[in-house]
């Protein structure tokens, strides 16, 4: 089985490659390929995973590559993870709307629309490469951001080899699991909604709802991402949600913490990933990975802690360290292996992905609409599972953010201006029809040369 990786320049290049080669010898891969067009990061981050990779599956074949025709033919699973235009264009959509006192972060804001204006002309090459050089059934599992909207358009195109991933709401139930001492994979949770937009309908440990439990623990507050949220309100509503909700329950809180912050997310990842690339880059990787991994360590180190503390006020205080021998949770990779292995028959667990709303399984959806959904692989193929009744403020709220996503797959595809204006007014971030003018023109301006001419 060949896997190649779109995007294996990235800093968590890494990440990836422990969870590939970790598994690699069970599930039949014999050749994993990194790609990327920044030559400069491939050498760095791309040559880090290979050494990872060379010590934890020997026998893997393991190559790196700036060309995606060499990555992309025969494969049989391919998995994008790309950054067009780089960590300072997302300084740029952020920085915009904050500009306009709007929320910029860049999937739940409304920088993630520009961001997709960048990333799905982009992924749309690598698509159609895809149809023509990688095996007839290959599945491509994008972890491009935004997720939703990327997900969307590119089963709006017609790329139904697509399935988008995302490592949040499983990374969420890794974090309960830990805190009280279960096994991986022990919880059994149905999620439902749409990507960074999403809730447990409940969590459960042998067979025992524990969706109370959870809510009603003061170390859940403290040891996981439920940190973000307001003890009282989550005992009311008891229902566990997707920590990026935190932007939709606190907007004015968040943009204002944000404004009141030296540096935003965005500035602060280049910053760290800058400075640590120009380290690393002094660094001979092969002969001297110890030293490239101190490095890396102390770096991503400073990244993890910061994780939405200038949004939150809330920063996480731990010593970071990379142990490739540790037992691995998977993160991004773990989704997109296990719908892998299920789809093979090597496993029956239930994954939570970016899917079509098949047979309706959110009611009060499309079937057309992608959504974030735990679901079941049968006979090959992806399905949801039905979600049944949910909390109507839940259901206000996808139904909401899921036509701002519809308006926005639209204004992409056909590089139309009005759609664009039509689904950032809609975005309850922005819910103004002038601010969305702003930022529309003001995107469209500074994504030209990724985008094609709007209309």
């Amino acid at each position: 089985m060949k896997l190649a990786v779109i995007g294996g320049g990235g800093v968590r290049s890494m990440f990836l490659a422990k969870s590939i080669a970790g598994r690699a010898e069970k599930m039949g891969i014999t050749e994993l390929v990194f790609m990327d067009n920044n030559e400069q990061k491939l050498k760095i981050y791309g040559k880090m995973a290979r050494e990872v990779s060379r010590r934890l599956c020997p026998f893997m074949d393991f190559v790196l590559t700036t060309d995606p025709i060499e990555a992309i033919k025969d494969a049989d699973y391919v998995i994008t993870t790309i950054r067009a235009g780089g960590d300072r264009m997302r300084c740029r959509d952020e920085r915009i709307a904050l500009d306009l006192g709007i929320l910029g972060q860049e999937t739940t804001g409304a920088a993630g629309f520009s961001f997709a204006m960048r990333s799905i002309p982009a992924l749309k090459e690598y698509c159609e490469l895809v149809k023509k050089y990688a095996k007839p059934d290959a599945m491509v599992f994008n972890f491009t951001n935004p997720a939703g909207i990327v997900s969307q358009t590119l089963r709006d195109m017609g790329y139904d080899f697509t399935y988008g991933i995302c490592d949040a709401p499983s990374g969420m139930l890794r974090r309960f699991e830990e805190l009280y001492g279960y096994p991986e994979n022990h919880l059994d949770a149905l999620c439902y909604g749409l990507n960074h937009l999403s809730f447990f309908k409940y969590i459960k440990a042998d067979g025992v709802d524990i969706t109370n439990k959870i809510v009603s623990d003061d170390e859940a507050y403290k040891n996981t991402d439920l940190r973000y949220f307001d003890k009282d309100f989550l005992m009311r509503k008891q229902y566990v949600p997707n920590e990026y909700m935190y932007y939709f329950y606190n907007r004015e809180k968040a943009v204002e913490n944000i404004l009141n912050a030296v540096r935003t997310r965005g500035e602060q990842i280049a910053d760290i990933n800058e400075k640590m690339t120009e380290e690393l880059s002094s660094i001979d990787i092969e002969n001297n990975f110890e030293k490239a991994l101190e490095i890396f360590e102390y770096y991503y180190g400073l990244r993890e802690n910061s994780y939405m503390a200038s949004e939150t006020g809330n920063k996480r205080e731990s010593k970071w360290h990379f142990d490739m021998y540790a037992p691995d949770d998977g993160g991004y990779a773990g989704v997109a292996l296990g719908i892998i292995d299920a789809k093979n028959g090597k496993s029956d667990k239930t994954i939570i992905a970016c899917v079509p709303n098949t047979n309706n399984a959110i009611e009060f959806l499309d079937e057309t609409d992608t959504v974030e959904i735990s679901c079941e692989i049968i006979d090959g193929k992806v399905i949801p599972i039905k979600i049944g009744d949910v909390p109507f403020e839940n259901r206000e709220i996808i139904t909401r953010v899921k036509t701002y996503e519809r308006l926005a797959s639209k204004a992409i595809i056909n590089c139309d201006r009005e759609s664009a204006v039509d689904c950032l007014y809609l975005h309850p971030l922005v819910a103004s029809y002038s601010l969305a003018e702003k930022l529309v023109d003001q995107y469209i301006e500074l994504n030209k040369d990724f985008t094609g001419e709007w209309k």
